[in-house]
């Protein structure tokens, strides 16, 4: 492989597998280096948000989760396989996102339902992030996965920025629509 087009963090929540195969491999047939998170506990996706299990360059962050009511649906654990301090419940909320990320100039993608709610937003520019880009609704699977692919190919094949990148990829449908785009006043686009 040459020098990849961009470096992605692919995160990959509970029941997430299929699409995030045909998303990595798409990804890496337009020349992009694709490293995977398979999270199976809730200190995984801590471990990824905190910059710990992180690689050195990293373009984006796509987090590719179920969400339900601008929440991250997390695997679910019996009370005796918790770790000492690990986030509990079938939630990861804007709240949790405050208390372990730390994510400096980084662009994020959540791919799943409704996790483009505003608090959800707010709390991953204020932990650092560049930009954060998700639904704000009930998106179809194959929606969504479409929008990531068109997003993407518009970066990587036809070097838009990527707010042009957002609007041609959020056109596509009425489902596609759904997609905000936020980022941090304090970063270029």
């Amino acid at each position: 492989m040459s020098k990849p087009e961009l470096f992605i963090s692919l995160v990959t929540g509970p029941d997430c597998d299929m699409d995030s195969f045909a998303l990595r491999s798409t990804l890496e047939y337009f020349g992009a280096r694709v490293t995977m998170h398979w999270i199976g506990r809730p200190n995984d996706l801590v471990d990824v948000l905190s910059g710990e299990d992180l690689d050195k360059k990293v373009d984006y962050l796509i987090l590719n989760f179920h969400g339900d009511e601008g929440r991250f649906c997390m695997p679910k654990l019996g009370e005796k396989v918790y770790e000492d301090n690990e986030p509990r419940g079938e939630f990861f909320d804007d709240q949790d996102v405050i208390r372990y990320t730390n994510l400096n100039n980084l662009k994020v993608i959540a791919s799943g339902c409704t996790l483009g709610t505003e608090s959800l937003a707010k709390a991953f520019l204020k932990c650092g992030c560049h930009s954060y880009i998700a639904p704000n609704d009930y998106i179809d699977g194959n929606s969504n996965l479409m929008f990531l692919i068109k997003f993407m190919y518009e970066i990587i094949n036809n070097k838009r920025s990527q707010k042009e990148a957002f609007e041609i990829a959020k056109s596509i449908d009425q489902e596609t629509s759904m997609y905000r785009f936020f980022y941090n006043r304090h970063s270029s686009k």
